[in-house]
């Protein structure tokens, strides 16, 4: 049986009686940050027609979201945003991103959404553009995961259990 210890002093970890953490990889040098734009941590994801394309998904619906550059026409199922999510609160939440990321009216989103209510959709929508956007710009990636758009909702409806008349209610009590 061989003895595999090895004392501290060969580790690197103490030198002169002292200990100095990590040993030798406490000697790299250490970014400090400093001036000009911070690097994107990803790459840009353009597809050959110079689109972002992401996935957004919420409650029940799903949205396929293509993002480019353009003057911020927004298509939903082939229909404008204005027709298609009629009311303004709707449309109000699909443009939240382009607004935290100050590019209102610079790109233009071609969607196809399905399943789900209005609202579902429109929060399907939002965390495609979301991803999208981040996706042709990463260095807006940390401004809106912030704000808490790329985080996927996990609230869904809850599924109906047998012996209820929905997933908790009870069926009416009846005395006689």
């Amino acid at each position: 049986m061989s003895d595999n210890r090895q004392s501290l002093s060969d580790l690197g970890g103490m030198q002169d009686g002292s200990y100095v953490p990590g040993g030798a990889a406490a000697e790299r040098p250490v970014h400090t940050g400093g001036g000009g734009p911070p690097a994107p941590l990803r790459d840009q994801e353009i597809d050959a027609w110079g689109r972002a394309y992401a996935t957004g998904k919420r409650k029940n619906a799903i949205a396929r979201v293509w993002l480019k550059p353009g003057t911020g026409k927004i298509i939903v199922n082939g229909r404008d945003q204005t027709v298609y999510f009629a009311r303004p609160t709707l449309r109000l939440v699909i443009n939240q991103p382009f607004d935290i990321a100050d590019r209102r009216d610079q790109y233009d989103v071609m969607c196809t959404v399905v399943g789900g209510g209005l609202s579902g959709q429109a929060g399907a929508v939002k965390h495609g553009i979301a991803v999208a956007l981040t996706r042709y710009e990463p260095t807006l990636r940390t401004t809106v995961k912030q704000a808490g758009f790329l985080t996927r909702d996990p609230r869904v409806v809850e599924r109906k259990k047998y012996g209820k008349a929905k997933a908790r209610r009870s069926f009416q009590f009846s005395k006689r």
